[in-house]
């Protein structure tokens, strides 16, 4: 039986492999797509015609081909409808509370790949077997650059941890800008804590005076949980697929450093360690498919209705970082300043660890120029034919949440809508 063959450069390649690429790539288990819901399958729903994900999860995914060009795209989100009730016979007609609608622009561009998926004995290998290793090698890399780039957003910071497994460069990188493609925006005041013994500090300005004794413990969980159940305007719970304790037991997700992790377990008594385990345990097992979600796989535990997993991604400060924040003076317009990390004991470095809600990032693909897919696959000989070349790009963009939402004074104060930050001191010194 003969084999089609697709020669290298072909427009058939490039439709095939581009789609190959994509779909693989948010196919494949990350962070990421762990917390991106499943695309609407309601008929004639919006989202549906948006290409919207399921907005009870905290990354949305919006694949938006109503147009081919352009390189923004809208998030609109309607704020809850306040104002006392008619009662009786009152006239109602006219008296229609106004509908408060917030919006952010998320700008797209365009993030390329390159491999080199040949060398001297190109020549003795098909040209499948190139492209097999050359994908291969794209898809590692996309869902890092998609991972990291998710976390650096969601944090409000990129931090100083290093490594060759890091693709997205440090701020102070001359490309930092344009590869994040949207600002990275530090963390609202009303969404931002710092540890303080056992108890928090509202605001990042108490990085400079936080010290080694502000590690990581459930207190702090305890705290935040009770944070959050106070806020007028709470953070919108996660609802994941098949949680039938969803309504009565809202759940949140809190991504920690490996470090932080580390520190819970060395501040926590067995027995109630135990229980912190068997907590996350007793709700993966509640699931109406029999199944675990993979937010539950692995190490997790459940506290105060918040899920705690762990994430290879630590954005870690050291001691005299510079680390950007928003003032409380400033709270009205979000106004950033930067604060110092107080000096701490050789060893000791702060993480930011991340509470997550529903629709806390949103991540939008545009149509590729030239392709009918959100990613485009290319590729060309070199060597006289004997090497192949190939490069991913994909046509994205991602940004945290944010909108207007009124205080007690009838302000609107700019708000993360998902994500809430803790930060605290590790101890580097062992391991």
């Amino acid at each position: 039986m003969s084999v089609t063959s697709i020669p290298a450069g072909s427009p058939l390649a490039r439709k095939v492999f581009g789609a190959a690429l994509f779909a693989n790539t948010q196919r494949q288990p990350s962070l990421m797509n762990n917390l991106t819901g499943p695309a609407p399958k309601q008929s004639g729903a919006e989202a549906k015609l948006k290409g919207q994900t399921s907005p009870d999860m905290p990354l949305v995914r919006v694949t938006d081909l109503s147009k081919s060009q352009g390189d923004v795209v809208s998030v609109d989100l309607i704020n809850q409808t306040g104002g006392k009730p008619i009662m009786g016979d009152r006239m109602a007609e006219g008296k229609g509370e106004r509908l408060d609608m917030s919006s952010m622009d998320i700008r797209l561009d365009l993030a390329t790949k390159v491999v080199d998926a040949g060398g001297k004995m190109a020549q003795q290998r098909t040209v499948h077997s190139l492209r097999g290793l050359a994908m291969s090698n794209l898809m590692s890399w996309f869902k890092r650059f998609n991972d990291q780039s998710t976390v650096v957003h969601l944090a409000g910071a990129r931090g100083s941890q290093v490594g060759t497994d890091w693709v997205v460069p440090l701020t102070a990188d001359p490309d930092f800008v344009d590869i994040m493609i949207n600002p990275v925006k530090a963390p609202t005041f009303n969404r931002h804590y710092v540890a303080d013994g056992t108890s928090l500090v509202q605001g990042g300005q108490a990085l400079s005076a936080i010290d080694t004794t502000d590690v990581f413990k459930l207190e702090h969980i305890d705290a935040l949980g009770a944070v959050i159940d106070d806020m007028e305007f709470k953070l919108q719970p996660i609802r994941l697929p098949g949680d039938e304790a969803a309504d009565d037991e809202p759940t949140y997700l809190m991504l920690v450093t490996n470090r932080q992790w580390q520190s819970i377990l060395t501040n926590t008594s067995g027995q109630v360690w135990r229980t912190f385990l068997q907590n996350a345990w007793n709700r993966a097992t509640s699931f109406t498919s029999g199944k675990k979600h993979p937010l539950f796989t692995g190490e997790a535990g459940l506290w105060h209705n918040i899920l705690v997993r762990k994430t290879d991604r630590a954005i870690r400060f050291n001691e005299g970082d510079s680390v950007q924040y928003c003032t409380e003076a400033g709270q009205t317009t979000a106004v950033e300043a930067a604060v110092q990390v107080n000096s701490l004991t050789k060893g000791f470095k702060v993480d930011r660890a991340i509470v997550l809600g529903a629709q806390a990032l949103a991540h939008v693909y545009g149509k590729n120029q030239g392709s009918e897919t959100y990613a485009n696959w290319m590729e060309r000989r070199y060597n006289f034919e004997r090497n192949l070349e190939v490069a991913g790009e994909v046509m994205c963009g991602k940004a945290k949440l944010r909108f207007d939402v009124p205080n007690e004074y009838g302000e609107k104060i700019p708000t993360d809508h998902g994500a809430l930050i803790l930060d605290t001191v590790v101890n580097t010194n062992n391991g």
